[in-house]
């Protein structure tokens, strides 16, 4: 009666198997690597980067309007790309039942002032008061 056999009936194997838990590891990094990109709201540009930020909360809801300039000089309402002259009759038709008539303008860093200028001009000829321009924070290196 020897415990010792690899192949007698009733032992214990005290081996942990992690090939399942690989398995799981590997497929919940694809669903995030495939997921990750969807998550950004609006266009993609690379923003701005500043000291002082004002924190903005409502540009990150649902409904809220968000125009775009790319360093190429694209032009986007949300996630669609839009031709600098339709911009302001679009953003009216966006804002109309709205009590809130902010619009927030994302601007690649690279991107040229003129467009800039162009795509608030084009907002604000659609009757809208407030606009937003949305930055990310610098993060200062810490001095020791």
């Amino acid at each position: 009666m020897g415990m010792g056999g690899g192949g007698e009936r009733g032992s214990v194997n005290a081996d942990i198997n992690v090939t399942p838990m690989a398995d799981v590891m590997l497929v919940m990094l694809i669903i995030f690597m495939v997921v990750t990109p969807m998550l950004q709201k609006g266009a993609p540009v690379e923003l701005a980067k500043t000291k002082n930020p004002l924190d903005m909360a409502d540009a990150d809801k649902d409904d809220a309007v968000r125009v775009a300039v790319s360093r190429d000089g694209i032009f986007y309402l949300g996630q669609d790309r839009i031709n600098i002259d339709d911009m302001g009759p679009k953003v009216m038709e966006m804002l109309t039942n709205k009590t809130d008539k902010t619009v927030f303008v994302k601007s690649d860093f690279r991107a040229k002032y003129g467009d800039v200028v162009k795509i608030v001009d084009a907002v604000r000829t659609a009757g809208v008061d407030r606009v937003g321009l949305l930055t990310e924070r610098l993060d200062e290196e810490v001095k020791k």
